[in-house]
């Protein structure tokens, strides 16, 4: 039982190489990203439970004895486990969304009921346990994704920098620390969709496709070469490759059919100001990655966000290659965390 508020946090993540080619088999590179999505959890003894999510908007609270009554179906098995349809849809029924709720909202709260039903009454749950923990953000990744590579929950978990191909998830021994802005467009997407339009195209033109596929992949080997290069001895020159590679793999992307005006619209925004962007995961819109060299003066680096904010665009500054999960005391985060988590 919990005994009084505990604070968790994971980090986000991005691809730098490897997008859409890693479907096919080659090797994707994904770093977690320095922003941090916090957990604030809090015993009541009111006989509720509930939700706060305010950045989507999502405040709802539950009857725990309500919810005790779906126990069975859920903690019918004593591992981890997939979410099957009858789950999905008791979980619907007992979440009572309102008309207007969005997607986002739905899926989020899908994924909150199903780990918590699944999760929270098992004693051997720890918070140290952090293959455990990979094991649940998966699930919690099948309620939202349906059939996921697996790289996302392993980035947040671990953090660092991960090598991904054909299901098999391996730590880079050496990763430096990258400085980059990440950028949304705001344009919505559909993964699904996306990646199923590259297979369609693999299908019609399998002689172009293919060596595509396979150049992505080669982009993606010749990064972790680099990136093992600048973790022991940094160097200038190895940022320009960088750079190049960035700016392949982003040509290669837009050939798979997996690009948008608005990305092209960033890359043209940075490369105006010498630098060098490309879409980071299924393309389409979404959003973008932009390398920021070491001694990129600081006006150089807030003109190029105030560039892309007159896009319309979202803009983060950030560094790639953070801790994982982590727990945390409310003395050591800082004001504007402690703010949005209510004055903690």
């Amino acid at each position: 039982m919990l005994s009084e508020v505990l604070l968790v946090s994971a980090p986000g993540k991005v691809i730098l190489h490897g997008e859409h080619a890693v479907v096919h088999g080659k090797v994707a590179l994904a770093v977690a990203l320095n922003l941090r999505t916090f957990l604030q959890l809090e015993p009541h003894s009111n006989g509720k439970v509930g939700l706060h999510l305010p950045n989507i908007g999502v405040k709802q609270v539950w009857d725990v004895a309500r919810l005790q009554l779906l126990d069975a179906s859920f903690l019918g098995q004593d591992d981890v486990t997939a979410p099957t349809p009858e789950q999905v849809e008791k979980l619907k029924e007992v979440a009572c969304f309102p008309e207007d709720c969005a997607v986002t909202e739905r899926l989020a709260v899908l994924t909150f009921l199903y780990l918590y039903l699944s999760i929270c009454r098992k004693q051997r749950w720890t918070e140290e346990d952090l293959e455990l923990i990979n094991k649940w953000a998966f699930q919690g990744e099948r309620v939202i994704h349906g059939n996921p590579s697996g790289v996302d929950n392993a980035v947040s978990t671990w953090g660092g920098a991960l090598r991904y191909q054909q299901g098999k998830i391996s730590p880079l021994k050496r990763s430096p620390a990258l400085q980059i802005l990440l950028t949304n467009t705001k344009v919505p997407r559909s993964t699904r969709a996306l990646v199923a339009g590259v297979g369609t195209r693999l299908i019609k033109f399998p002689e172009i496709v293919a060596p595509v596929l396979t150049s992505i992949d080669a982009i993606s080997l010749e990064c972790e070469r680099v990136l093992g290069e600048m973790a022991a001895a940094p160097a200038p020159e190895q940022y320009l490759v960088l750079e190049e590679l960035i700016d392949m793999n982003q040509h290669h992307l837009n050939a798979l059919g997996v690009g948008h005006a608005s990305l092209d619209q960033l890359c043209r925004v940075t490369m105006a100001r010498g630098l060098h962007s490309k879409l980071t995961g299924a393309g389409g819109g979404g959003c973008g990655i932009t390398l920021l060299k070491p001694g990129l003066e600081r006006p150089e680096v807030e003109a190029t966000k105030q560039a892309l904010a007159g896009c319309g665009f979202d803009c983060w500054e950030t560094s790639v290659g953070g801790p994982g999960v982590s727990v945390h005391s409310a003395a050591s985060l800082d004001g504007r965390v402690r703010q949005a988590l209510g004055g903690l």
